[in-house]
């Protein structure tokens, strides 16, 4: 597996927002980039989790992160826009942005997916990190070097019967990365892709219901290749999908 072994405080002064950081794998990249120095801003739509992570953050010795209790099922571009405002007044700037965030509905065949299902997962999983990019876009440019992360699957590269809307808003999710990433590629802002694969998640859990989850890997596990990306200055990769189980 990739190893990388980061500095300690390799992230100390860079502001870092987390959608999805109450639970999972958004969680356990909170903590992550906390205890590497990260000021963090934990968004989520179950507020009593994020505090949940806040409390361990500053048990820890973690700077004091902020919660941002947000359900991205209806959101909406003024959110985003207010979102971005409130980042720049407070912070000036924002060094990092991990989409993490998710939805998945129920398998089945392509036929039976249900117009609510279709939009539903695409608001979360597609026009969400739509939205939220181009608010804070003007927020990374100001920083020195910034990294934005997109999260992908499997089945958002290689199709899969049954999938359905998930798999399609995660080849959505590619080419949003590769389109950004062309776009900026001699800026400050490295952009990718990560695949964390099977792994130990309550999402994971729903698709797989029969697997023995004691058999995969933990959000920790896999926390390296995250902090690698986010490690803009010495990060080289730019417009690629990292399979954080190759």
């Amino acid at each position: 597996m990739f190893t990388y072994n980061p500095k300690p405080q390799f992230l100390k002064n860079k502001i870092i927002l987390v959608t999805g950081a109450g639970d999972g794998i958004g969680k356990a990249a909170a903590l992550s980039y906390a205890r590497f120095g990260a000021t963090v801003i934990l968004l989520g739509k179950t507020v009593k989790k994020l505090e949940a992570v806040y409390d361990q953050i500053i048990a820890n010795g973690g700077a004091d992160p902020a919660i941002v209790p947000l359900d991205l099922a209806g959101a909406t571009p003024n959110h985003y826009a207010g979102l971005a405002g409130s980042i720049e007044q407070q912070f000036g700037k924002l060094d990092g942005l991990l989409h993490n965030a998710s939805k998945l509905t129920d398998l089945g065949p392509f036929l039976l997916i249900s117009q609510e299902d279709w939009q539903s997962v695409m608001q979360v999983n597609v026009t969400s990190q739509f939205n939220l990019t181009q608010a804070l876009l003007p927020l990374l440019k100001k920083a020195k070097s910034s990294s934005l992360i997109f999260t992908t699957s499997s089945v958002g590269l290689k199709a899969r019967a049954y999938w359905g809307a998930y798999a399609i808003s995660k080849f959505a999710i590619q080419g949003m990365m590769e389109v950004l990433a062309d776009e900026f590629e001699n800026s400050g802002i490295k952009i990718n892709c990560i695949n964390p694969g099977a792994t130990r998640t309550n999402m994971r859990a729903k698709a797989y219901p029969a697997e023995d989850n004691t058999l995969l890997l933990t959000p920790d596990d896999i926390m390296s290749y995250y902090l690698y990306l986010m490690d803009a200055e010495n990060c080289t990769e730019h417009g690629i999908t990292l399979h954080a189980q190759a």
